[in-house]
């Protein structure tokens, strides 16, 4: 059993992606720029909101000044949009009521900037589900680097080899996990691919919430 689970938020707990895909194309259009799918841009985000306004920006338009200032635009429409199609993935929340009712402790660490992290799991889950909620800080390297991973863990006070788990759906989540020196389950319901987390060296798979409770409490 896992004592402790950290949760990556985007394409794990919730699924974003329209919100995210929607709003970024609104600004691509007020620019008169290509717009993209809701299947590309699961490959544009997961590094955080930066790097998704530089993917989807138009490559002679990726100046530093152009991103700030594109990065404001986003930020603008994203917050007046953020909940218009975003909702749990099935199962989810049961399943981390179950886990709370088990002892488990849970937090969230996402890239997403950490106001929209706070706001979304404010709106769709318990706020008494999770220990600690914490998205990109302008301080922190943004994952898979181990540096907030690690300052997570010392703010619950837990250990790697304490029994801890980290939660994802990308390539990006299992470096996270391992760059911080804990193992990684892989969710089949996310952003990416089976093959993609098998290919980054995920120590589980689960395919839905009934699977990833039986990861956690063995």
């Amino acid at each position: 059993m896992y004592k402790t689970v950290l949760f990556d938020l985007d394409g794990t707990l919730l699924n974003t992606i329209d919100d995210l895909a929607d709003s970024a194309n609104r600004v691509c259009a007020a620019h008169g720029w290509p717009q993209h799918t809701a299947a590309e841009y699961c490959y544009f985000v997961g590094n955080g909101i930066p790097k998704l306004v530089e993917r989807f920006s138009p490559a002679d338009c990726r100046s530093p000044a152009q991103l700030a200032a594109t990065l404001a635009e986003f930020d603008k429409v994203y917050g007046a949009h953020m909940h218009d199609k975003t909702a749990p993935y099935p199962g989810i929340p049961t399943l981390l009521a179950r886990l709370k009712a088990a002892g488990v402790r849970m937090a969230v660490f996402s890239n997403k900037a950490d106001e929209f992290a706070r706001a979304v799991v404010a709106r769709y889950f318990d706020a008494s589900l999770f220990e600690i909620v914490r998205g990109a800080l302008p301080d922190v390297p943004t994952k898979p680097a181990p540096e907030g991973t690690r300052a997570l863990m010392a703010a619950l006070g837990v250990k790697p080899d304490g029994g801890v788990l980290y939660v994802g759906d990308s390539n990006v989540d299992v470096e996270t996990a391992h760059n911080a020196g804990l193992p990684c389950c892989g969710v089949l319901w996310g952003f990416r691919t089976k093959e993609e987390l098998q290919t980054a060296g995920a120590e589980y798979l689960a395919g839905d919430a009934a699977e990833l409770e039986r990861v956690v409490l063995g």
